[in-house]
């Protein structure tokens, strides 16, 4: 648990003024086809409102994806301090010729010398998603990563998403650090841990590394279509678990980048749901996750000053999947996706605490009573400290979710999603997460 106020223990440091720690979003310019610049004003006044200092461009292939890079640089001129930097997507990108190292080093190009360009230990910021295979007709991937940054005609912080081992960084001057995209899930059925990160950190030496904080993982494409279908455990409130891990070592942190604002297909997004969607609103539409970028503020601040802020509202925060992880989907032309066992039949909340009190957890089978007791099946009540507080109660398929803060008689809070039930016969698979919150 992490009390409001909280001050954590900060490493001496004699050397040079370091850069500020930030926290970006990823967001998937891809999704944004029929986005105007009125669009991506709204974007980053809304990260920016909650803790986000920027956000990385993941930009593929498609002709009209320029456009809207240009439309996102001239929207941020309004918001002074919001940075973008390009991510480069690789799997989607090119990077065979001698020309798509051209291509590419002119849309860095472009947007060097804007305001909002992040620039980091005096470069500018280049990411990507893959490229660990991109020669761009050199002789190595190193020599072909170095022929796109050379023609970018400034100095190039390349802060890359390689899948390869992070003992070979060695292998690739080219790096000014890495970013672990897979870092952030757990890969098994486990909860995170930092041992990906220091592999990763080891691995470095030294240069710059980016951390991956993500609050869910899961994507059911068919063979026919992109051939993803798989889950990650996203239970026992991965997004906060891991943002206080990224926290307690933040001294070894760059940059922290969020997966994601917008990305619907893998159903990792904190942002809403808008723009297009990658033919992903079986498992998407009705599923909100703009909590979790309520409660990323919290977090995002903590992790730049070092300091966890004073709770000065009281928050309540719930989610969970929408039906039985053994259920079986009478309708789905797709099959029930790979590490379906990897999850918990579970809701969890979060409690950010002004003082203390006491949760009530329930699962009530009907919207029908104003009772915080009424109507629970296997109702739980736990001790609410002030700070952070944590929990999980099992669901009841048929039944819904409902979570009350009380102090001595009074009700402080009361969630209880009117449009959720935990369904036994789902019509289609779904692991996406349903996640509310209420305030004071």
């Amino acid at each position: 648990m992490c009390g409001g106020g909280y001050r954590l223990n900060l490493y001496s440091y004699n050397g040079p003024t370091p850069n500020p720690k930030l926290v970006i979003a990823h967001h998937i310019v891809g999704n944004t086809y029929p986005y105007q610049q009125s669009d991506w004003d709204k974007d980053i006044a809304l990260a920016q409102a909650n803790g986000i200092d920027g956000f990385a461009l993941n930009y593929g292939r498609d002709s009209w994806q320029p456009s809207r890079l240009a439309d996102c640089y001239a929207a941020a001129v309004g918001h002074p301090g919001f940075k973008l930097f390009l991510s480069a997507d690789m799997s989607s990108l090119s990077g065979s010729s001698g020309n798509d190292a051209t291509t590419l080093a002119n849309q860095v190009k472009q947007f060097a010398n804007h305001p909002n360009q992040l620039s980091y230990n005096d470069g500018v910021v280049l990411s990507t998603f893959s490229g660990e295979n991109s020669y761009f007709g050199q002789g190595s991937v190193n020599a072909g990563w170095q022929s796109v940054i050379s023609q970018v005609g400034t100095a190039v912080t390349f802060i890359p998403a390689w899948f390869v081992d992070p003992s070979t960084f060695g292998n690739y001057p080219v790096l000014n650090g890495a970013f672990n995209w897979n870092g952030g899930w757990p890969m098994s059925n486990s909860d995170t841990d930092f041992s990906s990160d220091q592999q990763w950190i080891n691995g470095l030496n030294g240069k710059l590394y980016m951390a991956p904080v993500t609050p869910n993982f899961f994507t059911h494409y068919s063979p026919q279509t992109y051939n993803k279908n798989w889950i990650y455990r996203n239970d026992d409130n991965l997004y906060p678990n891991r943002w206080e891990l990224l926290i307690s070592n933040r001294n070894q942190i760059a940059l922290a980048e969020i997966i994601s604002w917008n990305d619907y297909g893998e159903s990792h997004y904190i942002g809403p749901i808008e723009g297009a969607q990658p033919n992903s609103q079986a498992w998407v539409n009705g599923f909100p996750h703009t909590a979790w970028l309520d409660m990323t503020g919290y977090y995002a601040q903590a992790f730049k000053s070092g300091v966890y802020p004073s709770i000065t509202k009281d928050k309540m925060y719930i989610y969970a999947r929408p039906h039985p992880k053994d259920a079986q989907a009478c309708c789905d032309s797709v099959s029930r996706p790979s590490n379906w066992q990897n999850t918990d039949d579970a809701f969890y909340v979060v409690v950010f605490a002004t003082s203390p009190g006491t949760l009530i957890l329930g699962t009530p089978p009907t919207p029908s009573s104003t009772s915080p007791t009424a109507s629970a099946a296997n109702p739980s009540t736990a001790a609410v400290t002030s700070g952070v507080n944590k929990y999980k109660l099992a669901l009841t398929p048929g039944n819904g979710m409902r979570a009350t803060l009380m102090r001595g008689t009074n009700q402080v809070l009361d969630l209880w999603p009117q449009d959720y039930v935990f369904n036994p016969s789902p019509s289609v698979y779904n692991f996406n997460a349903y996640v509310n919150m209420a305030s004071t």
